[in-house]
């Protein structure tokens, strides 16, 4: 009970950070709105163009950094409870790599367009997984080994990615090397939309799985000594993982490390013994909104690509995370 409330309290206090951050950030940029104006604006009683700048043109991002935080914090936290290891994240094992992969075959073929490209992530991330999954078979799937198979099909898909992106038009070239750092810029209400709807239906999938995730942490022995299927439950997760993947690859490109520190935070603040998703998803939704701030605001004359602030804050941790593996061993 007392993890239990202290999950609570700890979400709590996520959703509040979260909120209180996006107040402030909407707020910037080349024409500033105050707080209080913003505030204003969203209860309906601030009807000058402050409501335009707000509503219309900066809080889509903002929507869509919490969305698209919180489903790479679920997302992370799934892969890491599947191979039972911190380092299990889907853009270590190579499952973000994949989905760019297929995003970028998407943009080469057929062209642009949301729902393609989110189609093509899903299905380079999928064949991804699979592929990792069965190279790293071997009498079932170790952690380390899974890790170590994903980094190696992750180089090779980035060496195939650069070639794609060789064999494009200037053009597209160009948005092609700026999605792949992970970027949301430009971002509309056209993508907030699908995207919750995306998400409600992933969130409903896993609603439906129930609680064999924490189950299946314990591994195969244990989860089929009572009675779940681990040939049945784990394809599924990891599905809506890859799912979750996919849809924050087509939006916002590859977006790093988030999905690898997110449920690691949470669940030290937790103190979850196991699989903490709704803290994932708050920590998750949190981190890309402050990183996609100091992106913006980093540097006055240009905006980074958040991904770029994501990578220099999560290799830091990967760092420490390694050493404190490598103390373990």
């Amino acid at each position: 009970m007392r993890a239990s409330w202290r999950s609570i309290a700890v979400v709590a206090a996520l959703l509040g950070v979260a909120l209180a951050t996006a107040v402030v950030a909407v707020g910037l940029g080349n024409y500033p709105v105050a707080p209080g104006d913003v505030l204003a604006v969203l209860a309906g009683t601030n009807t000058s163009f402050d409501r335009v700048v707000v509503l219309e043109w900066r809080m889509p991002r903002l929507l869509m950094a919490l969305l698209i935080g919180a489903a790479l914090g679920v997302s992370g936290a799934i892969f890491q409870a599947l191979t039972r290891n911190p380092l299990g994240s889907p853009d270590i094992i190579g499952i973000n790599t994949g989905a760019y992969t297929g995003a970028l075959a998407v943009l080469a073929t057929v062209g642009g367009g949301y729902y393609a490209v989110a189609g093509g992530a899903l299905a380079g991330g999928l064949v991804t997984a699979v592929a990792v999954y069965a190279l790293s078979y071997r009498h079932g799937v170790a952690g380390y080994r899974l890790i170590v198979v994903g980094i190696a099909v992750s180089a090779v898909l980035n060496s195939v990615n650069q070639w794609i992106v060789i064999k494009l038009d200037l053009h597209t070239a160009v948005t092609a090397a700026v999605w792949q750092q992970g970027t949301l810029s430009g971002l509309s209400w056209a993508q907030v939309v699908p995207m919750t709807v995306c998400l409600t239906i992933l969130t409903a999938a896993l609603l439906i799985l129930g609680p064999a995730l924490p189950v299946l942490q314990l591994g195969d022995d244990a989860a089929g000594a009572l009675g779940l299927r681990p040939d049945r439950a784990r394809p599924a997760y990891l599905v809506v993982g890859v799912g979750l993947v996919a849809l924050a690859c087509a939006a916002a490109g590859p977006i790093t490390f988030i999905a690898l520190v997110a449920p690691q935070l949470a669940r030290r603040l937790t103190a979850s013994p196991g699989v903490a998703l709704v803290p994932a998803a708050a920590m998750g939704a949190v981190l890309l909104l402050v990183g996609d701030v100091v992106a913006q605001q980093l540097l006055s004359d240009n905006e980074l690509p958040v991904g770029v602030v994501t990578v220099s804050l999560g290799g830091c941790y990967l760092v420490y995370l390694l050493i404190t593996q490598a103390r373990h061993r």
